[in-house]
């Protein structure tokens, strides 16, 4: 990874911030107490913090490979969202206080959670297209990103997941910030209509989307049962660390070490059915906070290690994204970057409230690298030549042509009639026939041979054989010249040699 072809693919910078992570989860698998079943864990860790993010920070090569990305994930965000909007609406969806009403789209109620961050991914980068549109976009592109971004709050909040909104809203309001006030109030009275039109009015849910908004402000006081059974797993990730702060217990083994540490009135699991599914109780298998599960399982070193990088990609980011406001390097892919930005929050706030697993984590190590791409690859500053070998580098841009060399010349070294790299004219040898063609001519009518004629024999005198000609007057192939092979066929005798 760190060079492809001829050329460095990889900063220092970039190998510093995505291979930091890596020593520390080998350095925990194998201070682990158990390094067999921490090795599962380990290429988990390694495959979506280390290896796929640095995939995609070498496969963008220019700003448009990555709007390429952020395009997909607005489609994948309008298929789950319509598709999980038809669960809610006709009770198909997963089970939710006895009702199959909860959106969770082609994912089921085993990953609550995965709809909710698809549809999150897919509203950040909506609305982050409609407030820095690239140079150039159509005018149609903006409405269009924030009407995308205003339809995406619906399957949002039929989801019921507060982690979802919660992250979402900061993400939001970060970008919103970030382009003034004057934007900020209009976009948020768009997406407050739009989420009164579409759920208040038609009555989709209504009354459980206000219980679970106002759940969120009681977490303290009189917290539900999901709420609790989150703090007691806390608790249990907390009491893991003190046992082992340096290094924790080892990748993939919280649940071997939970009931030791958690409260007794912890619940056996969660509830699931709907969508499909008949009822059954899901184990509980993380704490449900992704800092808290690395500190509990990778202790300081892990921990360190996670949180640094992120925090490095996150200042690295703004930086990036701060020094295009003035037509700076990057400016003609700053779209790319409030994107970035946008999902690395999202991904941040997230985190304190859910860790990995299940498909859609896969789709979090995408955006990761989406967002390592804008924060540490020379290519997001828009040089098109940036990671390719330098022999590709060349003045103009222009790559050479296969099979040839720099110099204009074929690789057997044939004088060719293309142009060599310098922009000289190429000279164009006169073919033997020419050269005999002109002997045979003689010199100019009333004057005398030129410098360049004086040594070659005068007309009338035998024409020397071309290079590669036998004396017989024969063709380099053996057989007889075109007009020998005239008159013999027609009947004029042998020809006189």
């Amino acid at each position: 990874m760190l060079r492809v072809r001829a050329g460095p693919a990889l900063t220092p910078r970039a190998a510093l911030v995505l291979g930091g992570p890596a020593v520390a989860f080998a350095v925990a698998t194998v201070a682990s107490r158990d390094p067999a079943a921490s090795l599962p864990g380990f290429v988990r860790y390694l495959q979506l913090f280390v290896l796929v993010p640095g995939a995609v920070l070498l496969s963008l090569r220019h700003a448009r490979d990555a709007r390429v990305m952020c395009a997909a994930l607005v489609l994948l965000a309008l298929a789950q969202g319509a598709f999980g909007v038809v669960q809610a609406a006709t009770g198909t969806g997963a089970s939710y206080q006895g009702e199959n009403i909860r959106a969770v789209g082609t994912f089921g109620p085993l990953d609550v959670m995965a709809m909710a961050t698809v549809v999150s991914y897919g509203t950040v980068t909506a609305l982050a297209y409609a407030l820095s549109p690239p140079a150039g976009a159509p005018r149609w592109l903006r409405p269009c990103a924030l009407g995308t971004a205003a339809a995406l709050v619906v399957p949002l909040a039929l989801s019921y997941s507060r982690g979802a909104w919660i992250a979402t809203g900061a993400a939001c309001l970060l970008l919103l910030a970030a382009h003034g006030l004057r934007t900020t109030l209009p976009v948020l009275g768009a997406l407050a209509a739009a989420a009164v039109v579409l759920v208040g009015g038609f009555g989709v849910g209504s009354q459980h989307l206000a219980e679970r908004a106002r759940s969120i402000t009681e977490v303290s006081a009189s917290p539900d049962r999901s709420v609790s059974d989150r703090y007691s797993l806390w608790s249990a990730a907390a009491g893991m660390w003190r046992e082992a702060p340096l290094t924790g217990v080892g990748p993939k083994n919280f649940p071997a070490h939970r009931d030791a540490h958690a409260p007794l009135d912890l619940s056996s699991g969660s509830d699931t059915a709907g969508a499909g599914m008949a009822f059954q109780r899901e184990p509980l298998l993380s704490p449900h906070n992704m800092y808290l599960l690395v500190l509990s399982e990778q202790g300081l070193v892990g921990a360190v290690a996670f949180a640094g990088s992120w925090a490095a990609l996150l200042v690295c980011a703004l930086r990036r994204l701060r020094g295009t406001g003035h037509g700076g390097p990057g400016s003609s892919a700053r779209d790319c970057g409030t994107v970035a930005v946008g999902l690395l929050v999202w991904q941040a706030v997230d985190f304190l409230y859910g860790d990995i697993g299940g498909p859609s984590t896969v789709l979090t190590a995408l955006v990761l690298g989406l967002a390592a791409w804008w924060a540490l690859s020379p290519a997001a500053d828009g040089d098109p030549t940036a990671g390719q070998p330098p022999e590709a580098q060349r003045p103009g841009g222009r790559r050479p042509v296969a099979g040839q060399p720099t110099d204009g010349r074929p690789t057997d070294g044939r004088p060719t009639d293309r142009q060599p790299a310098d922009g000289r004219p190429t000279m164009q040898r006169p073919t033997c026939r020419q050269l005999t063609g002109r002997q045979a001519a003689g010199p100019p009518p009333g004057g005398s041979p030129s410098a360049g004629d004086r040594g070659r024999p005068s007309a009338g005198s035998p024409a020397q054989p071309c290079a590669g000609e036998p004396l017989d007057g024969r063709t380099a192939d053996g057989g007889l010249p075109a007009a020998t092979a005239t008159a013999t066929a027609a009947g004029e005798g042998s020809p006189v040699l």
